[in-house]
């Protein structure tokens, strides 16, 4: 069974990166570099479903900083 397999009984946790970005990762790995674990974790869809949530802004941090920063000069 494959991470890609949506009924694969991995667990995973929800990571972020320095930019803010999501993603999910295998609990039994160690976690990457640049990426540190965002407090959630569970199954696959239930990881998804959570980023879905909380991730409403795609835009990496560094871009949302430099347009709020040209917009209130």
């Amino acid at each position: 069974m494959s991470w890609d397999d949506d009924d694969t009984t991995t667990v995973f946790q929800v990571v972020l990166n320095h930019e803010e970005q999501y993603s999910i990762w295998p609990t039994d790995r160690e976690i990457p570099a640049g990426w540190r674990a965002a407090g959630k974790a569970g199954p696959k869809a239930e990881c998804l479903r959570y980023i879905e949530e909380v991730w409403t802004d795609m835009r990496p941090l560094s871009l949302r900083k430099l347009m709020d920063a040209s917009s209130n000069p």
